[in-house]
């Protein structure tokens, strides 16, 4: 049996396609349990894994094209849409397989090179997967040692360092201005689009409680101030939060200055010295250059973070280089002890039907001794057992080191027919 992987991700389906294959999390245990029942006669095992960019079944096959299709199959009867999609779809088996597991455990393989929200939701795949026994041997050893790999890039390297994005970025400014912790922070919020909402939410996840929102739909910023618990506040007279505020986050979609260098001058003494914080992510621009020469006051436009965030880029893809080097490791050692597992139910049989056999002789010896001392008796137990061992120790070492050279099947091959062990 091998592992094999039939999927879509982000980088070959549209969203409309990924969307028909997208499997709620309560969903997945009943598409599980109903893959078991179908396919365990065929010994196989499942595995699913479905986030926003991608959708993949992992499961185990013998190898043929009949698997393969099985497999796809069973692939396409999760899909919501009856349109052709089989060439947004891949395949990977084996080897492939592996290595390109062990990429998306890595982040190698995600949208965001980097991103770790991913290898929590393999381990989350696994888990239920787990928990509605549709995993065997092949994938258990597979997925433990994914996640181990997943561990070791992010520990090992640095491809999770830095912000890859503009409001992410934005808010690593803020938090390093800030001696690195926000939860004291007031932060005041212009604008209730997307990116502003996006940035909310960096913020939220720093731990910053005080928001205040404003925006010319005073309604919209009232819904937005409703999600992260914040206080809307009146387009008209911002700047009054603005003086109680230590960071300001502008993205509007104005056509001129909102924030003007002579209102920041002209706050910036009432605040006794408190710096004030402003990042204009906003295009055009939210706030007129020269207030990022008022005293106190660090200003922080668009260009400014997406150089940081393409610097960070260039960064993460380096240590992708020293993130790959690890993967090819642990793949080499996987497909090593797949090798092993491939063989040991051969030796197993071969070592049971020993076994059976030196009971036999054993008993019948002792039959025709009844006076033996339990001490006699003990050491031909142990002669009898030392001699099995002796015998199959030669044929266990040469399958072995016929693995490595890629030679195990026609050993394999011989020993089953050998000692009749099918």
């Amino acid at each position: 049996m091998q592992p094999i992987v039939i999927g879509l991700n982000h980088k070959t389906a549209p969203v409309e396609v990924r969307e028909s294959f997208a499997i709620p999390e309560e969903q997945v245990y009943s598409v599980l349990r109903r893959l078991v029942h179908e396919g365990r006669q065929n010994s196989q095992e499942f595995l699913i894994l479905s986030t926003c960019n991608r959708t993949e079944l992992y499961c185990t096959a013998a190898n043929g094209q009949d698997s393969y299709s099985a497999s796809k199959k069973i692939f396409l009867e999760l899909s919501k849409t009856r349109q052709h999609i089989e060439k947004h779809i891949y395949c990977h088996c084996g080897q492939e397989c592996i290595e390109h597991l062990f990429k998306v455990a890595s982040s190698l393989d995600s949208l965001v090179l980097g991103e770790g929200q991913i290898l929590s939701q393999v381990k989350k795949a696994y888990s239920m997967a787990r928990d509605c026994k549709a995993t065997g041997v092949v994938l258990n050893t597979l997925f433990n040692r994914a996640i181990k790999v997943g561990k070791r890039v992010r520990s090992e390297t640095k491809i999770a360092y830095n912000a890859v994005s503009v409001s992410y970025a934005a808010v690593e400014q803020a938090k390093k201005l800030a001696g690195g912790d926000l939860k004291a922070a007031k932060v005041l919020i212009l604008g209730a689009g997307e990116m502003s909402e996006l940035t909310a939410r960096h913020l939220a996840a720093n731990g910053v409680k005080t928001f205040f929102v404003s925006n010319r739909n005073f309604d919209r910023a009232s819904q937005f101030a409703v999600k992260f618990n914040g206080i809307e506040v009146p387009f008209d007279n911002f700047l009054q939060s603005a003086a109680d505020a230590d960071i300001i986050i502008t993205s509007t979609g104005a056509p001129h200055y909102i924030i003007r260098a002579w209102d920041l001058s002209r706050l910036m003494p009432g605040r006794r010295d408190k710096p004030l914080l402003i990042i204009d992510i906003a295009v055009p621009r939210d706030v007129e250059p020269e207030a990022g020469e008022i005293s106190g006051v660090k200003l922080y436009n668009i260009d400014d973070l997406e150089a940081v965030v393409e610097a960070n880029l260039q960064e993460r893809t380096a240590e992708a280089a020293q993130a790959a080097a690890i993967i090819a490791e642990e793949q080499a050692e996987l497909v090593a002890r797949f090798r092993y597992l491939a063989f040991r139910p051969t030796l197993a049989r071969l070592s049971a039907k020993a076994e059976k056999m030196r009971l036999h002789a054993l008993k019948k010896a002792l039959a025709k001794m009844p006076n033996l001392t339990d001490s006699e008796h003990k050491i031909l137990e142990n002669m009898t057992r030392l001699l099995v061992r002796k015998l199959l120790r030669d044929p266990v070492i040469s399958i072995n080191q016929a693995e490595s050279r890629g030679q195990a099947e026609y050993y394999l091959d011989a020993v089953n027919k050998l000692f009749q062990l099918d």
